[in-house]
């Protein structure tokens, strides 16, 4: 009888104690997946705010610096300027058999600067422009100057003219003058200034979303300032705006329109790293650190239930056995 009880005894501790270890199990669970659920709900506030941002603001620069897209009274600008700015139209098609003259005067089609070969940088501005567009050409100089992607064999460069009344004597006189500021190999050949007629022009500045307005008093352009990134087939792909564009992100910006076919192993490591942010027209690390944390913390995450459940077998495991040992038994 004594046995008898003994063993119901030894039985009655061993289901108690794995009682115990489960309840302690599922409690240790239920806390990991609290904290996880916090960490997640974490990032996601942090993460949040950069995204919406990015959906929601709509930059209109003009005159250089970024302003939102509103009425004129919400954003104090002139009447004639709420119709003045550079709308995003990302991966639009350019009409790449719209006519232009180039700088020698040639009848040229959009499509000879696409060729699926290089990206190309395009520059919107008018030649006798007193001065935002030289701001815009002495920045883009010196952007080319500090890059090492070299032009005429990594990319092109098309700026276009948007007065109508421009031609190309003009456009040569003012790509002369460039290519000897920029005293780079390739200039000549991969630096194109064109003219055309208002219905050409009309046609390129709508699909990359370029608005401006012609002042009759001042016989002036009022008009935004930034540079637009092409792949090599003719598809909007960056834009980057002000009058000063950063070497480095105007290069992940080619790098990556032109899909890996220019840059080095380097690059292809920045652009992982590096986020292109069409807000701003910059490239920000910021987003890509919050999805590495998160991955991170969920990893984390997984590996400490992992570690939980285990621990948990091996202590039933232990309990089991105790009992079977209280039993006079053997492991």
């Amino acid at each position: 009888m004594r046995s008898s009880s003994s063993s119901q005894q030894s039985v009655i501790s061993y289901q108690q104690a794995a009682l115990g270890v489960l309840a302690l199990r599922r409690k240790l669970v239920r806390s990991a997946l609290r904290l996880l659920h916090c960490l997640l709900l974490l990032f996601s506030f942090l993460l949040l705010p950069s995204v919406a941002a990015a959906q929601s603001r709509v930059p209109v620069p003009s005159y250089g610096p970024m302003r939102e897209r509103g009425s004129a009274e919400q954003s104090g600008l002139p009447p004639a300027l709420t119709d003045v700015g550079l709308d995003q139209k990302l991966n639009a098609q350019l009409p790449l058999d719209a006519t232009f003259r180039d700088e020698a005067g040639r009848t040229v089609q959009l499509r000879e600067y696409f060729k699926g070969e290089r990206p190309v940088i395009l520059s919107l501005v008018f030649y006798e422009c007193p001065m935002l567009c030289n701001q815009i050409l002495n920045g883009l100089t010196g952007m080319m100057k500090g890059m090492s992607l070299k032009i005429g064999q990594d990319y092109d460069v098309v700026t276009l003219s948007f007065d109508p009344r421009e031609g190309p004597e003009l456009a040569r006189r003012k790509k002369d003058g460039y290519v000897r500021s920029l005293n780079r190999p390739g200039a000549e050949s991969g630096w194109h200034f064109l003219t055309g007629d208002e219905a050409n022009i009309k046609r390129l500045t709508e699909a990359v979303g370029f608005r401006y307005h012609y002042d009759e008093k001042t016989n002036q352009f009022a008009h935004a300032s930034g540079i637009i990134v092409l792949t090599p087939d003719g598809h909007v792909s960056h834009y980057f705006y002000g009058v000063e564009y950063a070497p480095r992100d105007v290069r992940l910006g080619l790098v990556e329109a032109s899909e890996g076919r220019i840059g080095s192993p380097v690059d292809q490591i920045l652009l992982y790293c590096y986020h292109y942010d069409p807000a701003t027209g910059k490239y920000s690390w910021v987003i890509n650190i919050y999805r590495w944390g998160g991955a991170l913390t969920v990893a984390g995450m997984a590996a400490l239930l992992l570690f939980l459940w285990r621990r948990g077998s091996a202590t039933t495991a232990a309990a089991g056995a105790d009992a079977r040992l209280n039993q006079g038994g053997t492991i």
